[in-house]
C-alpha cells in the first residue's frame, strides 16, 4: 500500500492541538512545526484526515523537497519529481504558492517556471505536446523557505474550515478551526453546558456541539482528492462509514447563545440546523448586560467584538467592562474570552488565570482563561 508524506497547515498557535489530534487518529511520524504538522500515511489516512480533522486547514501531499537558488535549479528540481504518479493526462494542475527569505522571491515567475517544469515532465511520460486540463483539478502548491522548495498537492479543495454548515455569516465571524481549537482547550464533554453571549453566526456553539457528539466536521462536504485517480474511492467510503459509527446517538450537551443582533441569532439557529446539531443549540436576542448563568457547572466561550472591525475601540472596551461585571466568580463557572486587546485583563477587571496566544486570521489574540 502506497505511503505518502503529508502536510497539514494550521492556524499559528494550535500546532500542538492538531498534532495531538493526528496522533489520536493513529497516524504515523507526526511532527509539529510552525504553522503546520507533518505526518505520513496511506489513502485512508488522507481520507480520514480530511473528513475528521477539526483543526487542520487542509491536507497536502508532499511531492518533493529540494534546494533552488536559481530558476534553472527550480525547473530541474520540479522536473525530476514523479508527477505522473499523481497527475493523469487530462487533469488540471494550476500552481500557486509563496516564497520567504529566498533568492527566488517573484511568486509569478516561480509559478510560471514550476508550471513549465510540470508540463515538460508530463510531456515525456504521456508523449503529448498539449494538455487539455479538462479533468479534475489537482492544485499544486509550492513553498520556498530559505531557498528550500517544497512542492505539494492539495487533497482538500476548499479549506477544511468550510464544514458546509455556514453558507452565511455575520460581519466578523470566527474561523471554524479556531473555534474548534478553543473548544478543545476548554475540554468539551458529552454533558457540558456552554454559553456564548456574542454568538454571531453560532460557530463556537456548533463546533462545541459537534465535538460533544463526536461528529466529524467533514461529513457534510466533498474533497478534491475524491476525484483523484490514484486514491481508491473505497478509502472515502470506509472512513465516512467509520466516522458515522463514532457519532454518539444522544448527549446531554447543551449550547446557549445570545446576541444583540436578531439577524445573528437567526443565522445561529439556521447554521445549527444545517450542521445537524439544532437539538443541542439554542439562541435568543439579548444584550450582554442581561447575561446571567444558571446554577451548576457552566462554561462561557466567546469571541466579543474587537473594535477594529465592528465597533469603535472605546465601545469594545466598554463591552469588556460589562463582561467583567456579569461574568461573576462562582463555583463551577469558567470563562474563556478571546481578544486582541493587550489591556483586556485590566479593562475586564481581573487577571486571567491563564492566557494562550492564538491567531484569528492575521490578528494576534489571547485566549483569556478564568477557571479558578
Amino acid at each position: 500500500m502506497t505511503k505518502y508524506n503529508l502536510v497539514a497547515p494550521c492556524i499559528f498557535g494550535i500546532e500542538g492541538i492538531l498534532a495531538d489530534e493526528l496522533r489520536r487518529f493513529g497516524f504515523e511520524n507526526v511532527n509539529a512545526e510552525n504553522g503546520r504538522v507533518l505526518f505520513s500515511g496511506d489513502a485512508n489516512t488522507i481520507a480520514k484526515a480530511n473528513i475528521c480533522s477539526r483543526f487542520a486547514e487542509r491536507i497536502l501531499i508532499n511531492l518533493g523537497t529540494f534546494k533552488a537558488e536559481s530558476f534553472t535549479e527550480l525547473f530541474d528540481g520540479v522536473k525530476k519529481l514523479p508527477l505522473e504518479e499523481f497527475i493523469s493526462k487530462n487533469d488540471a494542475f494550476p500552481v500557486k504558492g509563496w516564497s520567504i527569505n529566498s533568492k527566488l522571491y517573484s511568486i509569478t515567475d516561480c509559478q510560471s517556471i514550476i508550471k513549465k517544469a510540470v508540463v515538460e515532465r508530463l510531456k515525456t511520460v504521456y508523449r503529448t505536446d498539449w494538455f487539455s486540463e479538462t479533468g479534475p483539478v489537482h492544485q499544486l502548491q509550492f513553498s520556498i523557505m530559505k531557498d528550500v522548495v517544497t512542492l505539494m498537492l492539495d487533497t482538500s479543495g476548499e479549506g477544511l474550515h468550510k464544514r458546509g454548515y455556514r453558507a452565511n455569516s455575520n460581519a466578523a465571524p470566527i474561523k471554524e478551526t479556531l473555534a474548534a481549537a478553543m473548544c478543545d482547550i476548554v475540554r468539551i464533554y458529552p454533558d457540558t453546558q456552554i454559553f456564548d453571549p456574542f454568538c454571531g453566526s453560532g460557530t463556537i456553539l456548533i463546533e462545541a456541539a459537534m465535538m460533544a457528539k463526536k461528529m466529524a466536521p467533514g461529513l457534510r462536504r466533498s474533497f478534491a482528492a475524491e476525484r483523484f485517480d490514484f486514491i481508491d474511492a473505497n478509502a472515502w467510503k470506509e472512513e465516512r462509514g467509520a466516522a458515522i459509527e463514532r457519532i454518539l446517538p444522544d448527549v446531554e450537551f447543551r449550547a446557549f447563545g445570545s446576541d444583540i443582533d436578531p439577524e445573528a441569532v437567526s443565522l445561529t439557529l439556521a447554521n445549527a440546523q444545517k450542521a445537524g446539531v439544532a437539538k443541542y443549540v439554542k439562541a435568543e436576542v439579548s444584550n450582554v448586560r442581561n447575561f446571567k448563568l444558571p446554577e451548576g457547572r457552566a462554561l462561557v466561550i466567546t469571541n466579543p467584538p474587537y473594535g477594529e472591525r465592528l465597533l469603535e475601540i472605546k465601545e469594545a472596551e466598554e463591552l469588556y467592562k460589562v463582561m467583567g461585571s456579569v461574568f461573576k466568580k462562582s463555583e463551577g463557572k469558567k470563562y474563556y474570552v478571546i481578544s486582541p486587546n493587550d489591556e483586556f485583563e485590566a479593562i475586564f477587571g481581573r487577571t486571567a488565570d491563564k492566557k494562550r496566544k492564538l491567531y484569528n486570521g492575521m490578528i494576534k489574540c489571547n485566549l483569556n482563561m478564568y477557571f479558578k
